[in-house]
């Protein structure tokens, strides 16, 4: 199933040590590249990340940030340092001997002190397992949005591509009476010069004039191509790379169509394959 690298998801879990929460976007790119932003509290997951999302996602810029809420009273929670504190107090009583009188400093004195209040630290390990379940989770969600993505695309480029055969059949259709045209156009101007015709030499130069105007092998090769993009599209496996290239193919192959037509109906034609192929083109640059 073809993906498409443009989506977005975002989930949520909560316990006693907070609520976390993962959003993921990506946008089409040539290759993967990822932006992360980590709270303070789980920056060394660093590393874990993005090999995790190496190994979920082949492409595409991803923007991808984590959330975290502490839950209240389970972070923050002051407590004192009380050997920091008898310190200070044996420290306080000393300077006071030195001085000949009593220091009674007041509680909320000794609390302005640096390092008399401690704040619990979360447990880390049980906040890096949630955090990193979590990703999976919204990892997941991001993948089925991208399917689901991808398969609007399928549908889109299929019918494309059905157009374009439709176009080629009229093309294929329409060349006999292109080239009785031609023959035709070519015997009336010869006989207005009222030239000495050798039927021999009338006949070579239609051959001539024929082939250069014979758009068989475009056809073909147009056939050919419309069938890989049909054939990729059910592969399991990122495809934008290939399709990119087939478009290119396609378009080739218009181009020549049109460089060669000497009919105005055909001109239409390769004009109208050339606006699907661009509208395939467009598209699959979305694709993973």
């Amino acid at each position: 199933m073809i993906k498409s690298m443009t989506a977005f998801a975002r989930e949520s879990s909560g316990g006693d040590f907070g609520e976390l929460t993962w959003e993921i976007r990506s946008v089409n790119h040539r290759y993967l590249e990822s932006y992360l932003r980590l709270p303070e509290e789980l920056r060394a997951l660093d590393v874990t990340v993005r090999a995790r999302l190496a190994a979920r996602l082949q492409r595409g810029k991803v923007d991808c940030g984590l959330r975290y809420a502490p839950a209240v009273g389970a972070v923050g929670r002051l407590r004192i340092n009380r050997p920091f504190v008898e310190q200070l107090l044996a420290a306080g009583q000393e300077v006071g001997q030195l001085m000949g009188r009593g220091v009674e400093p007041s509680p909320f004195e000794l609390l302005r002190w640096p390092g008399v209040i401690q704040e619990q630290e979360p447990d880390l390990d049980r906040l890096t397992t949630a955090a990193l379940e979590l990703l999976e989770i919204t990892l997941d969600t991001l993948l089925a949005t991208r399917e689901r993505e991808g398969a609007r695309l399928e549908i889109l480029l299929r019918d494309r591509c059905d157009r374009l055969l439709e176009s080629v059949t009229r093309v294929r259709a329409r060349m006999p009476e292109v080239l009785a045209g031609v023959r035709g156009r070519l015997a009336e101007r010869l006989a207005e010069l009222r030239a000495e015709l050798d039927p021999a030499r009338l006949e070579q130069e239609i051959s001539l004039l024929a082939a250069k105007l014979d758009v068989d092998e475009e056809m073909d090769r147009l056939e050919a191509h419309a069938a890989e993009v049909r054939d990729v599209l059910t592969r399991d496996e990122p495809v934008g790379r290939r399709l990119d290239f087939l478009m290119q193919e396609l378009n080739r192959e218009a181009n020549t169509l049109g460089s060669k037509s000497a009919d105005v109906a055909v001109t239409r034609e390769a004009v109208e394959m050339k606006v699907l192929i661009e509208q395939m083109r467009e598209q699959i640059q979305n694709l993973e």
